[in-house]
């Protein structure tokens, strides 16, 4: 049995018990972090500050939601919206949140791939972030049905129905996820599980992994450098500190972070207050009414890009669909998708420069594009889009990264 001698204070009082002092070493103190990276690094910590936002104005919608198709529009839009004392607060910080948490997710990613920061041991980091990135969406997607409202429905009943393109077991599985043959109440059920159990759940134990897979391979830098953290927190620990090139995690690093993050929280609150309008449909305050189908259904503005593919193939359903599947999936095979052994900076790699580039522009133009009717020249400019996103990715990255590792070797 442990000895257990008095406490000194509340720390040494749990430490006897549950080894805090340790576990804090190993997660924090003496977690080492290099000094050469900027801002754009603690967009991991800004996460989980929107994430803890998410969750508790979700509490709080909660309270006053009822999952019902015939409930469930006038819980949002008059119970919440007009009679909770300050619950259109929390109805537009979470809508707003939501939308801020993409925009960073998306800049989190980009920032990755820019600084190669997804290859050389650092796989199932960007691994977990993907899967991260998939059940994010799933957890918005499933979010978007709640409010019962006409784009809600209609939106359901669109991706819902992209199941039913898997061969043999498509219609079936369209039925098992619905509940039913239609959208509906049944529907409305499941997906408030989906959303306020389940996914979170998984969403927190991902994130756990998530951070635990940066503990070997350690954060990637602005230079690609190659840094012996060992000896490097020597150096720190013996009061070196001015030439070592880490920090620990905690305080300074952290510090840092929440800096980073207080700066994105007054943005946040300042759209939350007067500029909300962007992260809630206008249609979607229409009830649900399956009998009237909107003139043009698309989803939030950070699905655009892949909903644009799905439409882009505008002569074939199938290969739509195919390339639907293909695009939300891609970015998981990226480290192996680039084939050259340099970790480095885009910037000094000219032919993965011009791919990040092109890519990024071509995202932007598919976003565009998805919230535009598929008619006339813009069913063309979707479907070459597409084209350019799949030969980016499939073709030209395997092709310019095999090319700079031979001029390596």
């Amino acid at each position: 049995m442990a000895q257990i001698q008095k406490a000194n204070g509340i720390i040494d009082w749990l430490d006897q018990r549950l080894a805090v002092k340790p576990l804090m070493k190993v997660l924090m103190t003496e977690y080492w972090i290099p000094k050469n990276i900027n801002f754009l690094w603690a967009m991991g910590v800004v996460l989980v500050v929107l994430f803890t936002l998410l969750v508790v104005s979700g509490l709080f919608l909660l309270m006053y939601y009822k999952p019902d198709t015939k409930l469930a529009f006038d819980s949002v839009n008059y119970t919440i919206m007009q009679e909770v004392a300050y619950g259109w607060l929390w109805r537009h910080l979470h809508a707003v949140s939501a939308s801020i948490c993409f925009l960073i997710i998306y800049i989190h990613m980009f920032v990755a791939i820019y600084y190669g920061s997804y290859k050389q041991g650092r796989e199932m980091i960007w691994i977990t972030g993907m899967v991260l990135f998939g059940l994010f969406s799933a957890e918005a997607f499933s979010g978007y049905m709640l409010p019962w409202g006409q784009m809600s429905y209609w939106a359901a009943a669109v991706i819902t129905n992209l199941f039913g393109g898997i061969p043999v077991i498509g219609p079936d599985l369209v039925v098992w996820i619905r509940g039913n043959f239609i959208v509906a109440d049944a529907t409305l059920t499941r997906f408030f599980m989906l959303h306020v159990v389940l996914l979170p759940v998984v969403i927190m134990l991902v994130i756990a992994v998530h951070f635990y897979s940066l503990r070997i391979p350690h954060v990637n830098n602005m230079y690609g450098e190659e840094i012996d953290f060992e000896k490097e927190a020597e150096k720190f620990k013996t009061g070196n500190k001015k030439e070592s090139k880490v920090i620990p995690f905690w305080p300074m690093f952290l510090s840092k972070d929440f800096f980073v993050a207080s700066f994105f929280l007054a943005i946040l609150f300042y759209l939350t207050c007067y500029h909300y309008s962007f992260a809630l449909d206008p249609i979607n305050f229409d009830p649900a009414d399956h009998l009237k189908t909107p003139p043009h259904i698309y989803p939030e503005w950070y699905f655009l890009w892949s909903y644009e593919i799905l439409r882009g193939f505008f002569f074939s359903a199938d290969l739509g669909l195919i390339a639907f599947g293909i695009a939300n999936v891609v970015f998981i095979l990226l480290p192996w998708l680039d084939r050259s052994k340099v970790v480095a900076p885009a910037h000094k790699r000219p032919g993965f420069m011009i791919f990040f580039w092109l890519l990024v522009a071509d995202m932007i133009i598919l976003t565009i594009w998805g919230k535009l009717p598929p008619t006339g020249i813009n069913a063309y400019i979707g479907f070459v889009a597409t084209i350019v996103f799949l030969v980016l990715l499939f073709v030209f990255l395997p092709i310019i990264t095999k090319i700079e590792d031979k001029k390596q070797a």
